[in-house]
């Protein structure tokens, strides 16, 4: 009998495992932390969160692909398809645990002209969405993914994009763990490299656990990453800042400047950043994921498109013209033609579909001619369902889907230790 079953029978009021998905996509996160299978174009869902709420809202296009997927595949009651901001945050049902795919932007904030005790971001920013939704719900849990440079950005200012969103969560009651996970590193099917983020609330069992916990075992050990992506035991750089030290948002905005490592958490506002190496030897291999029947003649390249791709990926050495008239050889390195099937997949972009350097070209199982990824092996690559996103779109979207997607399998492998976390919260 589970800690949760045991509590259940003894009429103690526990936490319920609720989510909110906020730019939901094709449903990653969901499919990661329920397990979710396809078969007969029916879902199945494996795990034991329940989604109450969730938004998908692309801007620009006429068409919402990736709502109508989402929508297909788990039904359209509770699923938004408007603006973030225009959704009141307090009409969003209570939930447990937040979770989101938010894109890298400008973070930078200024105060208000209306009002100098306002903070107001930079319109458009996905990031004041979750903030506006931490203001209003005080979420227990939180768990996002960005791309892996969040930690870098602006180049001008490093490290003060990040700062602005540790103290968000630092202002609203929150302590954060993070790592950058190079998902082909730990026996996943490709190479993608980017930032998971856990945050939960200073109300929380957990938080109050932890907090006794000193800051680097948390990182190392004790933390809801190190538990399921182990690292070596040794720290190669590391440095410490404190958020608070900060007047406000702005403050931060206007002069925070930090190097953050791979890893790291904030507790108080004291942040602690570690780089650290992977410790997994299992490999994925590309090979897997192969389709093994006939594959139609489409995805299979011209002599032409051979010779193309050959020069885009081959060594290059290019003498281009700065700005200001000054000349320069721009140098591109050589990749492998094609790609290796005995390596995990490089990262999928959402050019994935086009003539470009970074799209993949593998041998076809059958005949051993080159040709492109069908969008059923983007999907494999991703850890999605076979034909997950065969809902009516174009293959081009297909691929452009699989490019924005996060790697479900490691989703699903930090969704365990939430699980285990939250049956111990009443």
């Amino acid at each position: 009998m589970t800690n949760h079953e045991i509590q259940r029978k003894k009429n103690v009021k526990i936490m319920e495992k609720t989510v909110v998905e906020l730019f939901a996509g094709v449903g990653g996160f969901r499919c990661g932390l329920n397990k979710v299978e396809l078969k007969n174009d029916k879902v199945k869902e494996n795990g034991n969160w329940k989604f109450v709420w969730a938004n998908q809202w692309e801007p620009s296009t006429k068409t919402q692909d990736a709502f109508d997927c989402y929508s297909k595949r788990f039904g359209s009651e509770d699923v938004s398809n408007v603006d973030i901001f225009e959704v009141n945050k307090k009409e969003i049902p209570n939930h447990t645990l937040l979770v989101g795919g938010f894109p890298c932007q400008d973070y930078s904030v200024a105060q208000t002209l209306s009002n100098s005790k306002g903070i107001e971001g930079k319109k458009g920013v996905l990031w004041w969405a979750i903030a506006d939704v931490l203001k209003a719900k005080k979420t227990p849990f939180v768990f996002l993914e960005n791309v892996d440079r969040l930690l870098l950005s602006p180049a001008s200012q490093r490290g003060r994009d990040f700062g602005i969103i540790l103290r968000s969560f630092y202002d609203n009651g929150y302590a954060v763990e993070w790592r950058v996970i190079n998902a082909g590193e730990y026996g996943f099917q490709q190479k993608r490299r980017r930032t998971y983020i856990i945050a939960y609330h200073k109300t929380t069992n957990y938080y109050k656990e932890m907090k006794k916990i000193n800051m680097k075992d948390i990182v190392l050990t004790n933390g809801i990453f190190a538990k399921q992506f182990p690292t070596k035991s040794e720290i190669l750089d590391s440095n410490m800042t404190n958020i608070s030290n900060y007047k406000d948002l702005v403050d931060i905005s206007d002069n925070f400047k930090n190097q953050f490592y791979n890893s790291g958490v904030m507790f108080n506002g004291e942040v602690f950043t570690a780089k650290l190496e992977s410790d997994c030897n299992e490999v994925f291999v590309l090979r897997k994921i192969r389709e093994t029947k006939d594959v139609d003649e489409k995805y299979f390249l011209s002599e032409d498109k051979i010779e193309k791709f050959r020069y885009l990926k081959g060594y290059k050495r290019i003498p281009r013209v700065k700005p200001n008239g000054e000349t320069y050889m721009y140098s591109e390195g050589a990749m492998s033609f094609p790609d290796n099937l005995d390596l995990p997949a490089r990262t999928m972009l959402t050019s994935e579909s086009g003539v470009s350097r970074t799209t993949h070209v593998i041998e076809d199982y059958k005949t051993n001619k080159l040709r492109l990824l069908t969008p059923l092996e983007c999907e494999r690559i991703n850890g999605f369902p076979d034909a997950w996103t065969n809902t009516g779109m174009t293959d081009k979207k297909r691929y452009f889907m699989m490019g924005n997607a996060l790697v479900v399998g490691v989703v699903e492998k930090i969704g365990i230790e939430l699980e285990k976390i939250i049956e111990k919260e009443d």
